[in-house]
């Protein structure tokens, strides 16, 4: 662990969703606490929150709707974390996601709170997507940015050079405010290369079912493999997301399957032993990623990597040593990858042996939390 930081702090973890603080930030929760802090898990409600609660930590709930752009509800919900943000009297806030960012950083500054940490995990929907509705939304999330993050008081952790050079181009912030800290960080102890189970030759895609994501172009590449006569098989593991408007909807999921094209695992809570049964982890995604925790977790575990020339994606891997890069929404360079590792088992060992050392030189968790726990000290100090 890190040195011990005289301070004992009471922070707030918010995110705008619970699923998001178990999957993600409970191990950095988990290391405050065990160096002294006391962390309280802030979002809507949902499943994951008596899995917070099991994990020992107190939870808040707020009447969050995600895709809401009512601006009546939006200032309610604003007014309602500010009553709680001066109820709770957090000595740090740490907003994770952008709409929880801009709304958590506005009613800490009206709440009075002084430190606040802004992190931002990829530029998302707003920032990518090409829709009318994104393209309308831009500029005032740009204002809403530029007033929540500007405080002297506050940090904007990014996690990856592209977006640290967006924040500052877009002029959302001043750069002595702005931190880069890549990715969320991964257990290496329980993400290790295991010895694999006897079966088919398995490549898996693990990821939110998201268009964004590449799921289409990974089902038009197990179509190419399958009339190739090929005997992979293409695993899915990750659920739907209705809160967003990329989400693949459950009858085409449903129709893949029929059409033994892929195999659909549903959300896996056990990844570990899930990437000890698979050969190859792609993720063919045109999102604008933060470090992709699922590319981390199968470098770990010493599998080779497919994934897309893009943001966030390329600082996991380097081409031709831990895995491939191919251009987004190619489901021909998808597949002609998967062949080139399938045809070649020493590349395969090969890379998995360097993604390994990859992510323990650059992305174990334990320098995630202790650069983390570094800008906390930066503000209260």
């Amino acid at each position: 662990g890190g040195r011990k930081v005289a301070l004992q702090m009471k922070i707030l973890f918010f995110a705008n969703t619970e699923w998001y603080l178990y999957n993600f930030r409970l191990p950095l929760a988990r290391y405050l606490r065990d160096h002294g802090h006391e962390v309280v898990m802030l979002s809507p409600p949902g499943p994951y929150v008596a899995k917070l609660q099991a994990a020992g930590f107190r939870t808040l709930s707020v009447p969050m709707q995600r895709r809401s752009l009512n601006p009546l509800r939006e200032l309610a919900l604003l007014n309602h974390i500010r009553r709680l943000y001066i109820q709770e009297r957090p000595d740090l806030v740490h907003h994770f996601t952008l709409k929880c960012v801009i709304l958590g950083a506005l009613a800490a500054r009206l709440a009075g709170i002084a430190a606040c940490v802004n992190s931002v995990d990829g530029m998302g929907y707003i920032f990518t997507s090409t829709d009318l509705l994104a393209r309308l939304l831009r500029p005032p999330v740009c204002i809403l940015l530029r007033l929540a993050l500007n405080s002297r008081y506050s940090r904007l952790i990014v996690q990856n050079p592209d977006d640290q050079r967006e924040f500052l181009t877009q002029r959302l912030i001043h750069p002595e405010h702005i931190r880069l800290i890549r990715g969320a960080g991964v257990d290496t102890e329980r993400f290790q290369p295991r010895p694999r189970p006897p079966g088919p030759f398995r490549v898996l895609l693990a990821a939110r079912l998201l268009w964004d994501k590449g799921v289409g172009e990974y089902a038009e590449a197990a179509r190419l493999l399958h009339s190739a006569g090929l005997p992979i098989e293409l695993r899915l593991a990750g659920a739907p997301d209705p809160g967003n408007p990329a989400s693949v909807p459950p009858d085409t999921l449903a129709d893949w399957q029929r059409q033994g094209l892929l195999t659909l695992l549903g959300h896996v809570d056990d990844m570990p032993t899930l990437l000890a049964e698979t050969d190859i982890v792609a993720l063919p995604t045109s999102y604008r990623e933060g470090v992709p925790c699922s590319l981390l977790e199968a470098a770990a575990c010493g599998l080779p990597i497919i994934t897309t020339d893009g943001i966030g994606c390329r600082e996991v891997v380097d081409p031709g040593v831990n895995g491939l890069l191919i251009p987004p929404r190619d489901p021909t360079a998808l597949t002609i990858a998967i062949r080139q590792l399938y045809d070649d088992h020493a590349a395969r060992q090969r890379m998995g042996q360097a993604g390994r050392a990859k992510v323990l030189a650059e992305f174990d968790e334990r320098i995630v939390f202790e650069q983390t726990q570094a800008v906390y000290e930066e503000l209260i100090s």
